[in-house]
């Protein structure tokens, strides 16, 4: 296969450090690696050594909503807090992405905008936020609700949260604080704008009590799927984040939302569509899936049929396990694309209750596995072929399997032309070839 000229961007997908049910199970894996900072901190030197673009962390504001039958064979029941965790990180590496998702539903725009200022300030210019409207119905419960913010609701606070937060990162102008020893002035006054929004969902006064982020902003990053996802990440993302099901759904998706960006008056290079993909590299391509085989086999029942009900927004525990999945199941207001490709896979495959659980309780989404060569051969296809612009990369088993892509699958990307040898600079921006934004209020 011929190379391209076009550079593949990857992140790695590391809270949880797996997204196989039964990546804790598996012999060699540490079954403590979420929670355990030695680890983490050899996680990301890896992948920083292998030039991966980002350290990406996902975030959960409650415990997954499942039977403690199912909690107990969890591994993502405890894990640390993002900004805690990457602000440890960054003082131990010099060039990769520091990921942070942070919710538009259950926080307030003022925190976002002060700890993402700081996280790019420790980290020199590494910061991305990855917005989310937070789609676990259970997180309205730890923030003082009974009931889950209504979707359509949620998408139209994130549009103006977003607003507000990039407006409070312009509060000083890059070079507002002069620190002038003889005449005794910090900064200057001028340079301080207050931002006094006052919008339908938010009211803040400003300014932010932080210098202006080394990035202008930290990196945007936006994880939805939905019309109003799509929508939000066409006029606001820098990264997309996604979990198309194979290559024809992600053209679908990658041509959409390039052409809603250039809708929005940004250019679609600007934009980078990362879909999630679980990677298992093999010696041979039954040495792959039989590491795959041996990797669901972890997978408990109890965890499966959580996973599903999970993915549903409805317990679903009392359906016959071997008979299909019902077509009148309640409405929720948990995700909507989650549950309609759900539905969709039953449908298409004819699978039972007991098999679609199964297949969801260990991964159910994108994976390449093969060798080094026909994991690459794929990679390199979906970005010739406008599919992605790159991949967020989710492991099976730590620190194996992250091993394996790192010395096995990232040479073989390096060696077709498709994949950096160096860093392009030292921002997050600069990997991604990102502008640094103008400030709004300052020329």
């Amino acid at each position: 296969m011929s190379t391209s000229s076009k550079q593949l961007h990857l992140t790695a997908f590391m809270r949880p450090v797996s997204l196989h049910t039964g990546a804790w199970r598996y012999p060699g894996a540490y079954p403590d690696a979420n929670f355990n900072l030695r680890h983490l901190k050899s996680f990301i030197q890896k992948l920083e050594a292998a030039k991966f673009d980002a350290f990406f962390m996902a975030d959960h504001l409650a415990v997954l909503n499942m039977p403690v039958e199912a909690l107990k064979r969890s591994h993502t029941v405890t894990s640390f807090e993002p900004f805690t965790l990457l602000s440890a990180l960054s003082q131990v590496t010099e060039k990769i992405g520091l990921a942070a998702t942070a919710s538009t539903t259950y926080d307030e725009p003022y925190h976002i905008a002060r700890r993402f200022a700081s996280l790019d300030h420790l980290s020199n210019g590494r910061a991305a936020w990855n917005i989310v409207t937070t789609g676990n119905p259970e997180s309205a419960k730890n923030f003082g609700l009974d009931e889950h913010v209504e979707h359509s609701e949620r998408y139209k606070r994130a549009r103006e949260f977003y607003d507000v937060v990039t407006g409070l990162w312009d509060s000083f102008a890059d070079d507002a604080f002069v620190r002038d020893r003889e005449t005794g002035t910090y900064f200057e006054p001028k340079k301080m704008h207050v931002l006094n929004h006052k919008g339908d969902e938010l009211k803040v006064r400003g300014p932010l009590n932080i210098a202006r982020p080394v990035q202008g902003w930290p990196v945007i990053v936006q994880a939805g799927q939905s019309e109003p996802g799509r929508q939000l990440a066409a006029e606001t993302a820098e990264v997309v984040f996604c979990s198309p099901r194979d290559i024809d759904a992600a053209k679908a998706l990658y041509a959409d939302i390039k052409g809603r960006t250039v809708a929005a008056g940004r250019k679609p290079e600007h934009i980078n569509i990362l879909p999630a993909a679980l990677v298992i590299i093999g010696d041979s391509a039954e040495d792959a899936q039989s590491k795959r085989l041996k990797l669901d086999s972890f997978v408990h029942y109890d965890s499966a049929i959580a996973s599903l009900s999970i993915s549903l927004g409805t317990d679903v525990s009392g359906l016959d396990p071997d008979g299909p999945l019902p077509t009148n199941l309640p409405e929720t207001n948990a995700s909507k694309t989650s549950r309609a490709g759900v539905e969709k896979l039953a449908a298409d495959e004819r699978l039972t209750v007991r098999q679609l659980a199964q297949r969801l309780g260990g991964y159910s989404g994108l994976a390449f596995v093969g060798t080094p060569e026909t994991v690459a051969d794929g990679f390199e296809t979906w970005l010739r072929e406008g599919a992605a612009d790159g991949f967020t990369v989710t492991f099976p088993f730590l620190p194996q399997g992250l091993d394996d892509v790192v010395e096995k699958l990232v040479p073989e990307l390096q060696r077709r032309g498709i994949f950096r040898q160096e860093y392009e600079g030292d921002t997050l921006r600069e990997h991604f070839g990102l502008p640094r934004p103008e400030n709004r209020f300052f020329a």
